[in-house]
């Protein structure tokens, strides 16, 4: 693997774990150049996926945009990102099982949302505020009121 710092085309690895939820294996590394360590993480893939965005653009799959936006959504919230992480595994699993090699990112969306809704409540509205297009005040007030209705049928 190439060392992000210097650019050496051989590092070395120095450890090797599988994460908390066996999903993906951890390695330290270490560049025999400039002697920096990083961390690479190796995860199973059962197939390249294409997003289609809005007008039938598209552009390969990027688990970590979908870490990006949650962590986004959730910032300064209580939820860790060891457990966005496992959300994020969770929504990829859902995405490959399908066996489709081109996702519409408006899937993508609502595979985020219901992990989202499960995880807290504040980044699902945050997200949820992106995703829809809310445009006025009103379409905060609509969202939350629809959110209060689904929770107190819940209860």
């Amino acid at each position: 693997m190439k060392c992000p710092f210097c650019g050496h085309d051989e590092t070395q690895v120095k450890d090797s774990r599988p994460t908390e939820d066996n999903t993906a294996i951890r390695r330290r590394r270490e560049c025999p150049s400039c002697e920096q360590r990083f961390t690479s993480f190796e995860r199973v893939q059962l197939r390249e996926m294409t997003v289609v965005k809005a007008g039938e653009r598209k552009q390969p799959f990027d688990r970590d945009k979908i870490i990006k936006s949650m962590q986004i959504a959730l910032q300064k919230r209580p939820v860790d990102l060891e457990v966005i992480e496992k959300a994020v595994t969770q929504i990829v699993r859902n995405l490959e099982s399908r066996g489709e090699a081109e996702i519409k990112s408006g899937l993508i969306g609502e595979e985020v949302m219901k992990a989202l809704v499960n995880l807290d409540t504040v980044g699902y509205i945050r997200y949820a505020s992106v995703y829809k297009d809310f445009r006025e005040p009103s379409d905060f007030n609509a969202f939350v009121e629809e959110i209060k209705q689904i929770q107190a049928k819940s209860k």
